[in-house]
């Protein structure tokens, strides 16, 4: 498609559509700020890697300033207000032409995210085009959702009469401070965009590093729909570290949206007085137990744990299979893990580099502490850079780093264990709770289970996911605050506010 880099750094292709975000004199990507592609005062670039080339520099872009934060608060709020008196079924239109432009432009999106992330080729086409998905289905719920009210009277309280009338109804919050991750983040930006902005609010968004040339070019999309104000999604891009902190303490923000991992527990420590929602890490188990479907479990865990390299909140991170079945199914799931694919993401392989040197160098910790303390190599570890072949750790014990830290990586670690009760632990001591599955062809016992399991979300024959993106999904514990989903987004993101008609005393009103 024609990306022309040179030392690493790109021009985007998509021909003009993508061209104004590209400063060929610098080299570097601009930042969106009311409605212009603008190059940053500090005159400072930062740039991202590309994990699957030996961390050769791939993409630059700018370093913000406080001073431009403070510009897009400002600038968002003014669109805000604006925004929030267009009718509502116009606001559904105009994102239903973001989304058709998504698709139209997908393709220099899914190589940036090839690019910046190594995503598999096949995998990034089908982020940018199930986020455009995501942004019609956010359309169309917001006008189904938001149009309904309630209208209260008074006689219903005790004692009250029938004079006053109370409408209630949804209105915006104002600005939305959106903060994806690297590994979704299209996807999870436009998970927050979306529902913000049907609900009548304004969106500042700070892309990740690894994935932050991706995220501007999905801002495009909402940038060239005819009648959208200028500010309405404002792109401010740099360090977490320089501007992180500034952008959740601003007092621009009137909520907060955040995906990734523990620095989210540090930023619903720093943000204001305002509503927040947060989605961190997962240690998703996957509890076998003997009269399950071994081969449906089997495939389950494969894709469950080894999709996207691991890399993946709602990864299979842990299987605990009961000690009856526990040798027949760690032989199956061996058999598959060997044929999966390991290279490149342009060449579509199964198993790609994860997302950074040190990324890679914390996972080699977990294995090497888990087969120093006993545990057993079903696959042979084998490690190019960031390139790390999938691995199979069985007779994992709770001694051991593996058995309760996020490798975010392409391990899973086996747990054998006789009783429920036992399973259970390796749910309920654990300090995240995102989701967790279970296998079994007994319905009561896949139902009990699940209603003891202290996750937020419990699959049944599956393995753990974050769609349909309409779905609830939730963690408890370090695994999140709030609900997300794109029903219950649109219910975060917006307030209840009350009129009150004071009407004529009724006659038969007493003294």
């Amino acid at each position: 498609m024609g990306s022309g880099h040179e030392g690493g750094a790109g021009a985007p292709g998509g021909g003009e559509f993508y061209s104004p975000l590209y400063n060929p004199d610098t080299g570097a990507y601009r930042f969106l700020i009311d409605g212009e592609w603008r190059d940053s005062a500090s005159g400072q670039l930062v740039h991202n890697a590309n994990p699957s080339k030996g961390n050769e520099r791939c993409f630059g872009f700018q370093a913000c300033t406080r001073d431009e934060v403070d510009a897009a608060y400002a600038g968002a709020k003014a669109a805000q207000r604006q925004w929030g008196r267009i009718p509502l079924n116009k606001r559904a239109s105009m994102l239903k032409a973001a989304a058709e432009l998504m698709r139209q432009h997908h393709a220099p999106i899914a190589d940036a995210l090839i690019r910046e992330i190594a995503k598999p080729k096949k995998d990034a086409t089908t982020e940018a085009k199930r986020s455009a998905d995501l942004i019609e289905y956010a359309a169309e719920e917001g006008c189904r959702s938001l149009a309904k009210g309630d209208m209260i009277t008074s006689d219903s309280f005790p004692g009250a009469e029938r004079d006053k009338l109370c409408m209630a109804h949804k209105v915006p919050l104002g600005v939305v401070l959106c903060i994806p991750p690297f590994n979704y983040p299209v996807n999870l930006a436009v998970s927050k965009i979306a529902p913000a902005l049907i609900a009548g609010n304004a969106c500042v968004v700070k892309p990740p590093t690894q994935g932050c040339v991706s995220a501007l070019m999905m801002a495009q999309c909402f940038k060239k729909v005819p009648g959208i104000p200028a500010g309405l999604v404002q792109v401010v891009t740099g360090r977490g570290a320089d501007i992180g902190d500034y952008m959740v303490e601003h007092p621009g923000a009137n909520c907060i949206s955040f995906t990734g991992g523990d620095t989210g527990l540090a930023v619903s420590r720093k943000a204001r007085m305002v509503p927040v929602q947060m989605e961190l890490g997962g240690k998703d188990a996957c509890i076998v137990f003997p009269d399950a479907d071994l081969d449906l479990a089997a495939t389950a865990i494969v894709k469950g744990g080894f999709s996207y390299s691991g890399q993946r909140c709602t990864a299979v991170k842990i299987v605990v299979a009961f000690e009856e079945i526990a040798d027949a199914l760690v032989a199956k799931v061996e058999e598959k893990t060997r044929k999966l694919t390991v290279g490149q993401p342009e060449d579509d392989a199964q198993i790609t580099a994860v997302v950074s040197a040190a990324s890679a160098d914390f996972i080699q910790g977990l294995v090497e502490d888990a087969v120093a303390k006993g545990a057993t190599m079903r696959t042979e570890w084998r490690r190019d850079a960031n390139l790390i072949w999938p691995c199979l750790v069985d007779d994992v014990t709770a001694e051991m780093r593996l058995c309760w830290e996020e490798p975010f990586g392409p391990v899973v670690p086996v747990v054998r264990v006789g009783t429920e009760e036992e399973a259970l632990r390796y749910v309920n001591e654990s300090k995240y709770g995102l989701q967790g599955c279970v296998f079994t062809r007994d319905i009561d016992r896949a139902i009990g289970i699940a209603d003891r399991m202290e996750t937020g979300t419990v699959q049944i024959n599956g393995p753990p996911a974050r769609g349909p993106d309409h779905f609830p999904f939730q963690g408890v514990k370090d695994s999140g605050i709030g609900s997300q989903g794109i029903v219950n987004s649109i219910e975060m993101m917006t307030k209840v506010k009350t009129t009150v008609i004071n009407l004529a005393k009724p006659s038969y009103a007493t003294a």
